[in-house]
């Protein structure tokens, strides 16, 4: 698609239709078991990032980063959970939880939510859908808490938002959410949207629906990791340091050596994504643009429901390209969604 990204439709809807409640609180490492302590990056002064690209990778496996700039520290975030005017309490509702949302976050959170009243209230969402926006914990990449939680290769982050996130959501907001996992969607940008794929991943008894924009399907995870040594590049390719592993040898790829499993994923990279490796890390799994074409074509052979974006003129997460796709991307996501009552 592109080059033009003309502004889908229904966000010129948005002042004609009853908008949904918001509440937010927030929560501190203090209070949290699985992330508990956070951990913070020292960078040089106005240098966000500097000590990622002064830390050297190990002798001989520049995929491996070494990092010591790294130490325990606190983090505080914000969840911004969304209502439709048409939730009735006690209803367990189907939701959508998505990363690097909060009042800080990286994605503009609040324009989902202005969607969601546009397509809940001309009955093409299902009608009680609640949205969940949770922030990042800091920082960005290697090193901080946000790549922690958003770039290890586990099913870690799905279960701090089950076991830690959910229950507050429902006490503050005052709402029940569905068990069911085709009635729970994930979604996020660039790490977030890596991690967004991993919560179903991992964990396909909780999510079925997959949605993210430039995910980082590339090796950002660290610390570096001897059972997944190139990160989320091996969900679709072998890591680079053995190029021909398959099945249960290290290095080898998830999604070709897995049983399918149920899972709809929608996602977008823009012709203009990143391509940027630490100086020390040119390990040939940090290409965005290549990394999900490789996904595109292992979910094809597997038989996945997917559908990829290649949008042209578009950077990462490309505001113009989800100014255009949104509504869309949401509405192919819960495609043959079936309330089951629980």
């Amino acid at each position: 698609m592109g080059p033009t990204h003309p502004f889908a439709p229904e966000f010129a809807m948005t002042a004609n239709v009853p908008s949904g409640r918001i509440v937010s609180f927030t929560m501190e490492s203090g209070h949290s078991v699985l992330f508990n302590p956070g951990i913070v990056r020292d960078d040089p002064d106005n240098c966000p990032n500097g000590a990622i690209y002064t830390s050297r990778s190990a002798p001989g496996d520049p995929s491996n980063l070494r990092l010591t700039e790294s130490h325990s520290g606190p983090w505080i975030r914000q969840v911004d959970v969304y209502v439709p005017v048409q939730y009735k309490p006690g209803t367990r509702a189907p939701f959508l939880v998505f990363g690097d949302g909060g009042a800080d976050g990286i994605y503009p959170g609040r324009d989902l939510f202005a969607v969601l009243d546009v397509l809940i209230a001309s009955h093409r969402l299902p009608p009680p859908l609640i949205a969940i926006g949770i922030g990042s914990g800091g920082q960005d990449a290697q090193g901080s808490e946000r790549g922690r939680e958003y770039d290890t290769v586990s099913g870690t982050y799905a279960e701090w938002v089950e076991h830690e996130v959910l229950p507050l959501v429902q006490q503050h907001a005052g709402v029940a959410l569905t068990h069911d996992p085709d009635g729970r969607a994930t979604m996020g940008i660039s790490s977030s949207g890596g991690a967004a794929f991993g919560m179903a991943w991992f964990h396909p008894e909780l999510y079925h629906r997959v949605l993210a924009y430039s995910p980082t399907l590339t090796n950002q995870q660290w610390p570096h990791a001897d059972a997944m040594p190139g990160g989320a590049w091996q969900y679709h390719s072998p890591w680079a340091g053995n190029p021909t592993a398959t099945g249960s040898q290290p290095g080898a790829a998830l999604i070709p050596n897995a049983p399918r499993k149920p899972i709809r994923f929608w996602f977008e990279a823009g012709d203009r994504d990143l391509f940027y490796p630490a100086p020390a890390m040119p390990d040939g799994m940090h290409d965005w643009v290549l990394a999900s074409e490789n996904m595109a074509r292992v979910l094809s052979a597997k038989g996945y429901d997917y559908q990829f974006v290649l949008s042209r003129n578009a950077g990462h997460v490309d505001g113009p390209t989800i100014e255009q796709t949104l509504p869309e991307a949401l509405l192919w996501l819960w495609q043959n969604y079936t309330p089951q009552g629980n």
